[in-house]
């Protein structure tokens, strides 16, 4: 871990606990035929270091050979990222990383894959395993602690919505996106046992259902026509945990064994915009904790966690033309603090919602179009902004790994 994580931060991470309404489209399959799924969310409102657990130091470049830019799949595009290496002491190119959790939404997946096909971006969809099951069979998923057939976000509806989710995860790969996991229940602090109370083994169970979702889907669904899903269980490399719950120390064995190589749920260990560290063989892509002028103070940079910095959570739809701009705002501040500062991937972090009136995706479309067509910027996928990393020389990418955060105050 570099030393300035580590030195001089006594800020305290303080968490709010909130109730949400997945309505409509904004939660998967099942939701979108007008069921509401009440959800517990744990929000990191403070800043500062996370853990100062000895589990959580990092081996950053890691003693491992560099893996080299990720094949070319039959049907499936290839990187949008020029694969080349840097020369000591030149830029890196400015990568931005959207991620979607749940990616249930057909209408949201639509959107953004149209507005990422003109300027060749990526965005990467952490899917809901059990968005692949259908409400009926919900009883053949039982979460760790948990009874069979409960689940804190519902489940795929009828198998003809799931045979639309499958058409937009095959549209989806072949264009390039990247799907990760998102596990299964989504059950969060106040859904005991929740992932913060799981034990490697309790992650290990949610993530061989998650991979047996992707792969027994037909037969998890008897009776049913459903697609070809196309998506290989070995292109899922990583993803996030429910309401970013869990510890390292718990999670990084139970990833290992399941042949993960990233992740992008634990809390950032200090404020600022900074690059991913390698801990324990894991690339972990914090999620940052940032100054935001147009918020007036610091906020974790996903959709939920902005929400209740604005008003609590509170569902005001009035109030999103507003909240749509402060969003857009931040983001377009934290990208010109980046490509002026340390060029570290910017991680935007939401969910296929319409929370408070559509206050988040609107102008997440609306930066990804101003945004992701400038020079020098790649709008990428988490595994090939890897492939790029690490096909660097160590020195090289250990200058980039060491550069101070951005966007800090």
């Amino acid at each position: 871990m570099r030393k300035y994580l580590l030195v001089g931060l006594a800020v305290v991470l303080a968490a709010t606990t909130g109730v949400l309404i997945y309505q409509g489209s904004s939660g998967g399959p099942g939701a979108a035929a007008g069921a509401d799924v009440t959800v517990t969310q744990t929000t990191t409102v403070g800043g500062g270091p996370a853990s100062s657990d000895p589990a959580s130091s990092s081996d950053p470049a890691g003693s491992s050979s560099p893996s080299g830019p990720p094949p070319t799949i039959e049907g499936r595009a290839a990187t949008n990222i020029p694969m080349t290496k840097l020369a000591p002491g030149e830029k890196a190119p400015q990568f931005v990383i959207f991620s979607f959790d749940g990616a249930g939404s057909h209408t949201k997946w639509q959107e953004f894959m149209a507005a990422a096909q003109p300027t060749n971006s990526r965005i990467n969809g952490f899917l809901t395993g059990l968005y692949l099951l259908a409400d009926e069979n919900k009883s053949k998923y039982t979460g760790p602690g948990h009874s069979p057939g409960k689940s804190s976000v519902g489940f795929g509806g009828t198998t003809d919505e799931i045979a639309t989710l499958i058409g937009d995860l095959n549209a989806a790969y072949a264009a390039g996106h990247e799907i990760g996991t998102h596990y299964n229940g989504h059950f969060c602090a106040g859904s005991e046992p929740s992932g913060n109370n799981w034990t490697t083994a309790d992650w290990s169970n949610e993530l061989d259902q998650f991979f047996g979702f992707l792969e027994n889907y037909q037969a998890n669904n008897p009776g049913a026509n459903l697609p070809t899903l196309n998506v290989p269980a070995d292109a899922i490399k990583g993803g996030r945990t429910q309401c970013l719950e869990g510890t390292l120390p718990t999670l990084v064995p139970a990833w290992k064994e399941h042949g993960l190589t990233y992740d992008s749920s634990m809390p950032a260990p200090a404020k600022g915009v900074y690059w991913p560290q390698k801990v324990d063989g894991i690339w972990e892509f914090y999620m940052p904790f940032v100054y935001s002028p147009a918020f007036e103070g610091s906020v974790m940079l996903m959709d939920y966690n902005m929400w209740i910095k604005f008003n609590k959570g509170e569902n005001q739809p009035e109030t999103a033309p507003q909240l749509r701009q402060i969003v857009y705002d931040t983001y377009t501040h934290l990208y010109d603090e980046a490509l002026s500062g340390n060029r570290a991937p910017l991680l935007i972090a939401n969910h296929f919602n319409n929370w408070n009136g559509n206050s988040f995706n609107e102008p997440t479309l609306r930066f990804m179009t101003d945004y992701c067509g400038k020079p020098d910027t790649y709008c990428a996928t988490y595994q090939d902004v890897i492939a790029w990393m690490e096909m660097q020389d160590p020195a090289v990418l250990q200058q980039l790994l060491d550069q101070a955060p951005v966007a800090a105050a």
